[in-house]
């Protein structure tokens, strides 16, 4: 491989406590052609993330020291990681502690055992959602939201908010499509990546979030529709 190439390979850090994950799953995201560092606890992760910027950092739930959850908090709480997306591993059933990984701005999370090319393909899912897209319209308003693609900037009532590469999927894909109802499936789909259904409470999860987000005017806009999904209503049709 040229130096070229290696430059362009994206950097993945991979945090469980288990050496026999970290080398199964380091040895297949390689052979998917990406660079893996490794950590074996939440300090080590949290130090490596704020040092080498990874383009996505994967997090077991349960380590020595600081949590998974506890990690992924604090990179979504500074700005000079906030944008960094984050995977949860959990090899707890419990759905509470997968919506509380999502809750604190977790971008997606699989469930203990997982086949390492589930791992791939949710690493290479994530990572696309947090690329731009061309697309021929660059920003997007519906009432007081207002949406920046190229900058990847949201403004509520002229001020900005912050959301992770999934919010901000999931926002401007109901924004492009308002007025038009959007199943829990196709979303997971067009916003996720998914084309079947793994679990549709999240999305449930993630609109819970956007709303918080919007403030209590703008979480209006997004009408739930029961037992089908969710459209964006434009005010101003």
């Amino acid at each position: 491989m040229s130096l070229s190439q290696k430059s362009n390979r994206k950097r993945i850090l991979l945090a469980d406590d288990e050496p026999d994950v970290l080398t199964l799953l380091s040895l297949n995201l390689r052979r998917a052609g990406f660079d893996v560092i490794t950590a074996e606890d939440g300090e080590r992760a949290l130090a490596l993330t704020r040092e080498e910027s990874p383009a996505l950092v994967i997090l077991d739930l349960m380590m020595p020291g600081l949590s998974g959850l506890e990690v992924a908090k604090q990179l979504k709480q500074s700005p000079a990681t906030a944008r960094i997306p984050v995977l949860m591993l959990t090899a707890k059933s419990d759905e509470v502690d997968r919506i509380v990984g999502l809750e604190l701005g977790a971008d997606d999370y699989v469930t203990k055992p997982f086949s390492p090319r589930e791992i791939v393909l949710r690493v290479q899912s994530v990572l696309r959602r947090s690329e731009p897209v061309a697309v021929s319209v660059d920003e997007l308003g519906v009432g007081p939201v207002k949406v920046d693609r190229i900058r990847h900037e949201v403004l509520i009532d002229g001020n900005p908010a912050e959301f992770t590469a999934t919010e901000f999927k999931l926002l401007t894909v109901l924004m492009e499509r308002r007025g038009r109802l959007q199943s829990r499936e196709v979303l997971l789909n067009d916003v996720w990546g998914y084309e079947s259904v793994i679990d549709t409470r999240t999305v449930d999860t993630h609109i819970r979030r956007l709303r918080e987000k919007l403030g209590p005017v703008a979480a209006e806009l997004i009408e739930t529709v029961r037992g089908f999904g969710y459209r964006m209503m434009d005010p101003a049709s």
